[in-house]
């Protein structure tokens, strides 16, 4: 076997095996669409209780993205993988006594020990997808990779849903007419254990997955051996000593934390967006799988498209248009059609980690980690802007709220895409 026959199955099984990692990603993430109304309704919650779903999973990618760098300093990026999925089974196994007691802020624990583990595998992954081979072309690795995130994301709530929201609206109604306040209690307590054996099945194969990553193959990758430039040939590391001298960057992250907003608000706040237009229980579960079946779409686009007929930049451009016209075209129609508009942002919004992650990371050679690092924290927006929406959909009309939220987002992406990527 030839070297060139060697380094296309080494680099076949370096894809496959952070493409699985990826598919862990979407499978976990995407669950908070469907958790999202259930525990409104099995902890007795209103709109903005419920959004603190998003935010304890989120907010934690704040806190722990820097600690992961220096993590992966220490282990390496395979072992901090192994580790990352560990610590997502331990938040997956919290979910037990939560159920159990029906208590709302050990489910939040839960789900910020989860986006924990997860910031540690954001932080490994997404440079190793971007560094494996040419940066013109990263857009569309991460794009191959966000096909396996978003199968697992559209499989997800509906395996989730199928469990713990069966039979959704008539659960609801009995809860409702309940008056007997023991009567009552024991329906909500019977529809909180039913997330026990999904979330014990989920912390098992992350622990198995830990063991097959920490046994696997996977190379390391120095990034303190590059010498990056900026495409003129200029060393672009010369003579900066922080992460901040990169505005490239700190524009990214900025971008970064917008766009992770839109992506959280067009999927899992399109259920209580639904709910609010009067669609019931049993048809608002299945809406999160619609934003992602049309964000696994703007892969396969990308995927076709980048870099051979349009720039990784450009793709980000016409995306953040895009999501522009459909968020005013939310704000101006109702019903059905409001909803497919919503679903229809996952197109938008499919490329834009893809482009926005490589651009930002591009020429940062020894700061590659921290600002990896960095660039994971933005997805605390995930958190907030959700967090916006709540607070101004009771003082505004949920429409109007949507809109002021989404409109922003799209324009800063816009910019980014237009003048901000450019290293200098």
């Amino acid at each position: 076997m030839d070297n060139s026959t060697t380094r296309g199955s080494s680099y076949l099984y370096q894809i496959t095996i952070i493409g699985l990692l990826f598919f862990i990603f979407g499978f976990v993430t995407w669950l908070n669409g469907t958790l999202i109304p259930f525990l409104k309704l099995a902890c007795q919650l209103d709109t903005l209780q419920a959004l603190f779903v998003t935010f304890a999973f989120y907010i934690s990618y704040f806190f722990l993205a820097i600690p992961s760098s220096q993590i992966l300093k220490r282990t390496g990026f395979k072992n901090g993988m192994a580790l990352g999925l560990l610590v997502m089974a331990v938040g997956c196994l919290i979910f037990i006594p939560a159920a159990n007691m029906r208590a709302f802020p050990l489910f939040l624990t839960g789900l910020f020990v989860q986006g924990m583990g997860l910031a540690l595998l954001q932080t490994a992954s997404n440079p190793y997808i971007s560094i494996i081979g040419p940066i013109d072309s990263a857009a569309r690795r991460i794009s191959i990779m966000g096909i396996c995130n978003k199968v697992a994301g559209i499989l997800s709530p509906l395996i989730l849903s199928s469990i713990v929201l069966k039979n959704a609206s008539d659960i609801e109604r009995q809860i409702n007419e309940a008056t007997d306040p023991v009567i009552k209690a024991g329906l909500l307590d019977e529809l909180a254990g039913r997330v026990v054996s999904p979330y014990v099945v989920m912390a098992i194969v992350l622990a198995l997955l830990a063991m097959m990553i920490r046994r696997s193959s996977l190379p390391e990758i120095d990034t303190n051996a590059e010498t990056p430039d900026d495409g003129s040939g200029s060393n672009l590391t010369a003579g900066r000593s922080s992460v901040w001298q990169f505005p490239h960057l700190v524009m990214g992250v900025v971008a970064l934390f917008l766009y992770v907003g839109a992506e959280v608000m067009a999927g899992d706040v399109i259920g209580i967006y639904g709910k609010s237009l009067g669609f019931s229980l049993d048809q608002t579960k299945f809406f999160t799988p619609f934003t992602l079946g049309s964000m696994l779409l703007g892969y396969v686009l990308s995927i076709a498209l980048i870099p051979k007929v349009v720039s990784q930049q450009n793709f980000l451009k016409y995306s953040a248009i895009l999501g522009l016209i459909l968020t005013f075209l939310t704000y101006a129609t109702s019903g059905s059609t409001a909803v497919m508009c919503i679903a229809l942002m996952g197109l938008a919004n499919a490329v834009m980690w893809p482009a926005i992650f490589p651009l930002a990371i591009n020429g940062l050679g020894r700061f590659t980690q921290i600002g990896s690092a960095l660039l994971v924290m933005g997805i605390a927006g995930g958190a907030l802007l959700p967090q916006l929406y709540g607070v101004l959909q009771q003082s505004i009309n949920f429409e109007l709220a949507f809109l002021v939220v989404m409109l922003p987002c799209y324009a800063y992406i816009w910019y980014y895409a237009a003048v901000g990527y450019k290293p200098r």
